[in-house]
């Protein structure tokens, strides 16, 4: 069974995630956070959130298709950002990337700084494959 995702009529609605997603497959992915950097280490986008989601979102992507993993595997993405309000900037970035696939649970943590200085967003996420 594929990734089940249930919004609850009797809660707001989800803009750019799922309350809940039920997990179909047998085996358990964990990714690690990604940030918005290249392959040089250096920060892609500078100072913009959309740029620095794509890129994070791209990185996912290349440790998730290294182990056979799609979007609609993700059940669980968690974000952090200096930038938590800017959510609609997010979304926008991600669905760029996913190519509007189904949004999993998630939660989007604001922090005051995160571990490479000029970094805006991290973004981990949990997979669960049959």
């Amino acid at each position: 069974m594929p990734r089940q995702d249930v919004n609850p009529s009797a809660l707001h609605p989800a803009p750019g995630f799922s309350h809940v997603s039920v997990a179909g497959g047998s085996r358990l992915v964990y990714f690690a956070g990604q940030l918005g950097l290249d392959q040089q280490f250096g920060i892609v986008g500078d100072d913009d959130l959309g740029e620095q989601t794509r890129a994070a979102m791209r990185n996912l992507e290349t440790a998730m298709r290294e182990v056979g993993v799609g979007w609609d595997d993700i059940v669980r993405r968690t974000i952090y950002t200096l930038h938590p309000t800017e959510y609609e900037t997010i979304t926008a970035a991600i669905d760029e990337v996913t190519g509007g696939a189904a949004h999993p649970a998630q939660t989007i943590v604001g922090v005051t700084g995160l571990a490479v200085p000029g970094c805006l967003i991290e973004i981990e996420c949990t997979a669960s494959v049959a």
